[in-house]
């Protein structure tokens, strides 16, 4: 579906013109763990003032395996998740809500 974003001013105005299509809404709310995810990592991050390469020495791997990670162009372990937790100097919690 190819949307006219010419009458949208930011980001967030094209976003919930775009929620009202509710297939849209369907696979946005797909990705929402994700989202929250790569959103809980980068603010850890930044609380920390650590960059990216920073927690990749901390790991032991590549900055550019958290550039993937943040950009969400990859899809990590829970052993990745912990060892970046570790690196991070915090914790993992997980949930599953009922409905």
């Amino acid at each position: 579906m190819k949307r006219d974003i010419s009458k949208f001013q930011t980001f967030e105005d094209f976003k919930r013109e775009s929620l009202k299509d509710p297939e849209i809404k369907r696979e946005y709310d797909k990705l929402g763990p994700e989202f929250e995810l790569i959103n809980k990592i980068i603010e850890a991050r930044i609380h920390k003032k650590l960059t990216q390469k920073d927690i990749a020495d901390r790991m032991g791997t590549k900055q550019s395996a958290l550039a993937r990670l943040e950009s969400g162009r990859c899809n990590p372990t829970i052993g990745f998740v912990q060892k970046l937790a570790t690196a991070l100097g915090t914790d993992i919690t997980l949930t599953f809500p009922g409905k």
